[in-house]
């Protein structure tokens, strides 16, 4: 069959480029370690592995939310333990100071030791994460959340917001607890009211004041305020905030329950004539109330206006500080708990970037010694295909005449 020179030219040319493609794949499979670079390399592997690596790149974006959440539930719990901490400190020194061997002069350092427990309390709920941002802010992170007022008090500037992020397809852990969950709403310790001692001669407290019957409470049309009269040690009548009698008795027993509007209150202590207690709806008190308070208790000193008073309250004040050590421990837990949940939900994935891994690898990674043997190849066929084509073009027929 006679061949063209064109023709001699065009099917060499189409060999060499060929056999060039192939050097040029081999050395790119070599460059990146990978048989697979592209659909043409294998059609079939090719879709499984865009699935793997679209799994393991999910993982990965859930590994770093992993991270920020296990810092910010750390620090939380760091925090809320040193919360605790200082609050068992101001506990210690706060039965202290209930000595009546204490001079104003003892008073006076035990009332530094509340202070500075105090300002210990709002630099933790002060704290900022690693962004800068105020960690019990809610979603105001931007602003400090509790500022402290002229007489003691502590106002909250963050709002209830609580941030989340996923840590999974179908899991999310908080990253925070707003200061007012956090700071401010401990259960009170005595129940849903606070008291107030008008008079109190004898040291009477209110040891219990809760709601039993919701509905009965609910539908109570007066003010919910409720005045405790004693005209003697057993005769006590009980007024609402528009003046009407809901409860009377003239055999009041030390101890018993008084029940009125759905409501439930028991009395410590055996009253006197004129004792007068106000009870007011207050669910819950705050951690810098209790703080607060003990340190208005100490700052009075060695002499009291009413001294039966004076106990009542140090023991009302005491039971605020064991609430809000119990809150915190809680909280504590609840930071706790996420971090559990972020450790098993890292471990979830560790297991599963490894099977994905495997996967990926088993369609993907090259295999070396098979790579260098077929790039060995592939330039030993260009180099003779090249070598082929030199020797062949050079022949003519005056080489034989």
């Amino acid at each position: 069959m006679r061949i063209s020179t064109a023709q001699f030219y065009f099917q060499n040319s189409q060999q060499i480029t060929q056999q060039q493609i192939n050097v040029n794949e081999q050395s790119a499979f070599l460059s990146s370690g990978k048989r697979v670079l592209t659909a043409k390399d294998d059609a079939v592997g090719f879709g499984t592995l865009v699935g793997f690596k679209d799994e393991i790149a999910k993982i990965e974006k859930y590994q770093r939310n992993i991270t920020i959440a296990e810092n910010r539930n750390s620090l939380q719990e760091t925090s809320f333990s040193s919360a605790v901490d200082v609050l068992q400190s101001l506990k210690q020194t706060f039965i202290q100071a209930n000595n009546g061997a204490l001079s104003d002069d003892d008073l006076n350092s035990l009332g530094l030791v509340a202070e500075n427990s105090l300002e210990q309390l709002l630099d933790i709920a002060n704290n900022k994460d690693d962004t800068g941002g105020f960690v019990f802010a809610g979603f105001q992170s931007n602003i400090e959340p509790f500022q402290r007022q002229p007489d003691n008090s502590v106002t909250y500037q963050g709002d209830n917001g609580v941030r989340q992020l996923a840590i999974g397809s179908n899991v999310n852990v908080d990253l925070n607890q707003p200061g007012d969950r956090a700071f401010l709403n401990v259960a009170n310790p005595i129940g849903d009211f606070s008291a107030n001692y008008l008079t109190n001669t004898s040291g009477i407290s209110v040891s219990r004041a809760v709601v039993q019957d919701r509905g009965a409470f609910n539908t109570t049309a007066n003010p919910p305020n409720y005045n405790f009269n004693f005209t003697s040690a057993t005769d006590l009548t009980v007024t609402d905030g528009a003046g009407n009698t809901v409860f009377n008795t003239n055999s009041y027993s030390p101890g018993q329950t008084i029940a009125f509007n759905g409501l439930e209150v028991q009395l410590s202590g055996n009253p006197l004539p004129g004792d007068q207690i106000e009870l007011q709806p207050d669910e819950n008190v705050s951690v810098f109330e209790a703080v607060s308070s003990a340190l208005a208790w100490i700052e009075v000193g060695t002499t009291p206006a009413n001294p039966q008073q004076h106990n009542v309250d140090h023991a009302v004040i005491l039971n605020q500080i064991d609430a809000a050590i119990n809150h915190l421990v809680a909280r504590q837990a609840e930071a706790g708990v996420n971090r559990q949940l972020i450790s098993s939900q890292q471990n979830i994935h560790q297991d599963n970037n490894l099977t994905l891994e495997q996967g990926r690898s088993s369609i993907e990674d090259l295999d070396f010694a098979k790579a260098v043997s077929d790039f060995q190849q592939s330039q030993t066929a260009l180099q003779a295909a090249q070598q082929t084509f030199v020797q062949v073009r050079d022949l003519s027929l005056f080489n034989f005449i």
